[in-house]
């Protein structure tokens, strides 16, 4: 990629990660409408397996990209630096389990997707093989995390579909598995029923609002 196609890329990019898709688009037909780029010298080309339009002239080949969205906050300000300390930390954990709240989120949406027409045997059946299948990938990392990484990462999870974990269980693996784990779970300060509640950890509030795990099915 020449430096004039990465220049090109970032900037599309940047303007589409601030002002959304729909001026993205506008901004390409005002760009056809005063033919700073003529129609017939974009093309559909394929990058990675994945199509994408392109701007191809005089023997260069510049990207559009539709970019995922940034998240840009202010400064923190904080009460001490207790709380300074703690933000730092929880900020660092949440990063480290953000990988594993999203890819659960995705999991989730397209489970749900998948078995929204399905009939209740069929259903559990579905998710028990589901469920095998990701303890076998998940179960060893994600013993290796910490009591209070572990609780991020359910709060992350909670916070984005809105349900406590305790549900969230009782939903896709039945109501023993549920008690089962909101039993154990009180040994290590888990309350799996509570949920996520905005405002008990104001501290945590702010650190989650800076991560976007949410997953779109598109039909």
């Amino acid at each position: 990629m020449t430096k004039h196609m990465l220049l090109f890329f970032l900037v599309v990019g940047g303007f589409n990660t601030c002002y959304g898709q729909s001026d993205y688009d506008e901004t390409l037909s005002k760009m056809h409408d005063t033919k700073l780029i003529k129609k017939d010298i974009i093309e559909e080309i394929k990058i990675n397996g994945q199509v994408v339009s392109a701007l191809i002239t005089e023997g260069d080949t510049l990207i559009f990209a539709n970019l995922g969205n940034v998240n840009v906050s202010s400064p923190r300000t904080f009460q001490s630096r207790a709380d300074y300390l703690r933000y730092l930390k929880y900020r660092r954990y949440a990063a480290k389990v953000y990988p594993y709240a999203k890819q659960s989120i995705r999991i989730f949406r397209e489970a749900e997707h998948v078995t929204n027409t399905m009939k209740k045997r069929k259903r559990k059946k579905y998710l028990r093989k589901l469920s095998k299948e990701l303890q076998k990938e998940f179960e060893v990392p994600l013993k290796k995390l910490s009591k209070t990484q572990g609780k991020i990462l359910v709060k992350m999870i909670e916070r984005e579909l809105e349900t406590p974990m305790f549900d969230l269980i009782k939903m896709t693996q039945g109501k023993l598995k549920a008690f089962y784990w909101n039993q154990s779970s009180k040994l290590y300060g888990y309350r799996l029923k509570h949920g996520y509640v905005l405002g008990q950890n104001e501290i945590l509030d702010v650190v989650l609002q800076d991560f976007d795990i949410s997953h779109d099915i598109h039909q």
